[in-house]
């Protein structure tokens, strides 16, 4: 209880906080109404001149709003409410605005956008469909126009030249998934001009507990054609059984690698009908070669690996246990796939994802809006660090909340439904009626059929169509069947004669895992102090009765000799329905909170990755990051053939040697007799200042095409293992708990391998980096990859 008192204190002390601004904001409405058009609009180059000034946002808060609020009243006939003008200033802060439905949260929008628009660093205005998306930038949009702020509206179907200016604009509405997916293809351009985001800087998401809770593990997937990608693993695999080991190719068991020799390069290009292997172009076949030649020179079944049924399992090389739900990176375990001719796994090619979540977590400035939210305000603060604010209705709540009735069985509660629309719908009062599901929505529908009863359906299936239906769902005697989320976002205005007959009736059909969108429904009746009501129909076969607590309510039933179509009505009823809901919403953050850990995981590799590639696109002359490149090679190469634990006399300096002519050296360019003389130093000094001066010849015979091979070569380098790793990693996670022998921490198994995998992609992109920019031949320009987006499960 203490703790309630505080959330709720903290609260109360929240509202006078911005009860004090808004009379501030009001003390100035005079002024501005007094002022024309263009003083008005001319306020807005005013306010920009003040920040360049070095005033903050805050300061010019008050004004702002009081200059928003004016624009809407002429623009769009409409002033911000005092609750609105509060919403505004939570939103600005950077936290979650509770507003109950019918509150206007789309005005709401109007004050922040143009405050933070104000900064010309862009703000994104989330919503849940495009319809609502493409309606707010017309509508709202105009405000903005008004005073001067350029508007975007980001769609599915435009160009990138199009979505460009939308993300130039000072701000753009958009969905969560456009915006999402915007990202992801701008990590995989090949140039900085065909990025269309700016950086992310200060976002407002409509319907938030939607969007960042219930969408937020909902992974956004960027997929590629992959048919090829499996075809040509046994395409490999066939060329490499002709080739003879040492004659065609050679195996480095001490760097783990496999290479063909001129001989093997020579029957590579006769076999597969290309003119130069090491083209740019050929960069994949090349990837597919060199697998297929490690699956058959470096890794042994049933030493390396097992064939289990359909499946390739790794041995752990130190405990001899399967790695279950491992799979080798990079493509090298469809290679063995094909080797040991089982089914290729992961066909369909990932080529980007991210998670809604991580995606909002990384604007600078994360604000939201919905009629509910303080139920999981602990999730907003842990997962975004928001709080939510509960801001006061502008009128008085008049809606009657009816307690539960249940029903021992699934029909007799859908018969009562039934009954209860046909009554309310003859005496004239409209009802909304909300089912959990699409089926249940049309059984009803049928029973309301039989019974004679006209009714809407709407399935959340036609955005357009279905703010429509729900507008009309206030007109006398109208009955409208939504499943729950239906047209969230659309105003319900009441008929002529409908507050007389008691407003808007909601009922819902079943009680929802989350109360929130239990409140949700209810929330459609009463919007603006209008009358309404709401009450819940249950029974006893419903999934949240059938599966925490109905045997005692059941056996209270039987001993009351309750009838199937008698229902029951009683406190303690609602009270243990309210302790199943807390308890499926606290296993659903539970769940939520350890899926994010994994994906934290992927995260922090994701950020490491696109980082690297906007340097790569943000940088003229990319030999730098090469040498560096380089440099890492040769410790690497050193630790391996030339390891500080072992004596001199004990290095492999043949070993050493070849590998270095396979990737920077030419061959003869250096003895092998003259390295065995040097310390170990001193061979990491010699090495690179043969790197340097391969480096230089290298520019002399190219000269600026250089420049863009090594950026062809990075981008596609790194792009083409980090999706493999994406592939690797994601199989790794949905194996791994069953490796937590020993007590381990499957969580823990995940971190700690993840990274070495992580380390060994980065090794594997500098090794190939380095010998395509030394090695490779050019002849044309490379063709863009095909994708597609899709929302996964």
């Amino acid at each position: 209880m203490g703790l309630l008192k505080q959330v709720f204190n903290s609260n109360e002390r929240d509202i006078a906080r911005l009860r004090r601004k808004i009379e501030k904001i009001n003390g100035l409405e005079a002024q501005f109404e007094h002022m024309s058009d263009e003083e008005l609009q001319a306020m807005t180059p005013a306010f920009r001149q003040r920040l360049e000034n070095g005033e903050k946002l805050d300061d010019l808060l008050p004004e702002a709003f009081a200059v928003v609020r004016e624009a809407a009243k002429r623009v769009l006939g409409q002033r911000h409410y005092d609750v609105q003008l509060m919403g505004g200033i939570v939103l600005h802060e950077g936290r979650v605005a509770e507003m109950k439905t019918g509150e206007g949260k789309t005005l709401v929008a109007s004050l922040p956008s143009y405050l933070n628009g104000l900064t010309g660093k862009g703000v994104h205005v989330v919503t849940v469909n495009d319809y609502l998306a493409k309606r707010d930038a017309e509508i709202t949009g105009q405000v903005h126009r008004f005073l001067g702020l350029t508007v975007g509206y980001n769609g599915h179907d435009m160009t990138p030249q199009q979505k460009r200016e939308a993300y130039a604009a000072d701000v753009t509405y958009g969905t969560n998934n456009e915006f999402g997916f915007d990202y992801l293809r701008d990590n995989m351009v090949m140039s900085l001009e065909d990025m269309v985001q700016r950086p992310l800087h200060f976002a407002i998401v409509d319907e938030v507990d939607s969007i960042l809770i219930d969408e937020a593990r909902t992974p956004l997937i960027i997929s590629g054609p992959a048919e090829k990608s499996a075809d040509l693993y046994f395409r490999a695999d066939l060329f490499v059984r002709r080739l003879r080991r040492d004659e065609d190719y050679e195996i480095d068991e001490k760097m783990r690698t496999a290479n063909l020799t001129d001989s093997g390069v020579h029957k590579a290009e006769q076999y597969f009908k290309v003119e130069n292997l090491f083209d740019p172009d050929n960069v994949t076949l090349m990837h597919h070669i060199t697998q297929a030649l490690k699956a058959h020179g470096l890794m042994h079944r049933d030493k390396d690996y097992v064939v289990m049924g359909d499946e390739i399992c790794i041995v752990d090389e130190f405990t001899g246990r399967l790695m279950e739900g491992r799979r080798y990176s990079e493509g090298l375990h469809q290679a063995i796939e094909a080797k040991e001719g089982v089914r290729v796994q992961n066909e369909s090619k990932t080529l980007a994802t991210i998670t809604l979540q991580n995606y909002f977590r990384m604007y600078n400035k994360l604000s939201g809006m919905t009629g509910t939210a303080k139920t999981e305000e602990k999730e907003f603060i842990e997962i975004y660090g928001m709080d939510v604010v509960t801001i006061p209705t502008n009128r008085p709540l008049r809606r009657q909340d009816l307690g539960d009735v249940i029903y021992k069985t699934e029909a007799a509660k859908f018969n009562a439904v039934v009954n209860e629309i046909a009554a309310r719908h003859e005496k004239g009062q409209p009802v909304l009626v909300g089912t959990t599901s699409v089926d249940k929505s049309e059984r009803l529908s049928q029973m309301l059929h039989a019974k004679g009863v006209p009714h809407q359906v709407l399935n959340a299936k036609h955005h357009a169509r279905e703010a429509e239906i729900v507008s009309l769902a206030g007109q006398p005697g109208m009955v409208t069947i939504a499943t729950n989320m239906a047209g969230r976002g659309t105003d319900i205005l009441l008929g002529e004669g409908v507050a007389e007959v008691g407003g808007l009736h909601i009922i819902g059909t079943e009680r929802h895992e989350s109360r929130r969108i239990d409140n949700q429904l209810r929330g459609r009746a009463g919007r603006q102090g209008d009358p309404g009501s709401s009450q819940f129909f249950l029974s006893l076969e419903d999934d949240l009765l059938r599966l925490f607590g109905s045997e005692n309510i059941k056996r209270m039933m039987d001993r009351l000799g309750l009838e199937e179509d008698q229902p029951i009505e009683h406190r303690m009823l609602t009270s243990a329905m309210e302790r199943a809901q807390k308890k499926v919403e606290g296993n659903n953050y539970d769940t939520r909170k350890h899926v994010l850990r994994y994906d934290d995981v992927m995260n922090k590799q994701r950020e490491v990755i696109y980082k690297q590639r906007r340097q790569i696109l943000e940088t003229e002359n990319l030999r730098g990051i090469i040498e560096g490149m380089g440099k890492d090679l040769i410790s690497h190469m050193l630790d391996v053939y030339c390891s500080e634990e072992q004596i001199p006399e004990d290095w492999d300096i043949k070993g050493l040697l070849q590998y270095a002519e396979r990737h920077f050296l030419t061959p003869g360019q250096v003895q092998e007799e003259d390295l065995r003389k040097l310390e170990r130093d001193e061979l990491q000094e010699k090495l690179q200042a043969l790197f340097v001066e391969n480096y230089d010849a290298r520019e002399e015979e190219l000269g600026d095409f250089l420049r863009q091979l090594e950026r062809l070569v990075l981008l596609r380098t790194v792009d083409s293992k980090w999706m493999d790793h994406i592939d690797a990693m994601d199989q790794f996670r949905q194996g791994v708990h069953l490796r937590s022998y020993g007590q381990a921490d499957p969580l823990v198994i995940y971190q700690r391998e993840g990274f070495e995998m992580f380390e060994a992609m980065i090794h594997s992109i500098e090794e190939e980096v380095v010998l395509y920019v030394f090695k490779a031949t050019v002849q044309q320009a490379p063709q863009p990859i095909e994708m597609h987006d899709s929302v996964g499960g």
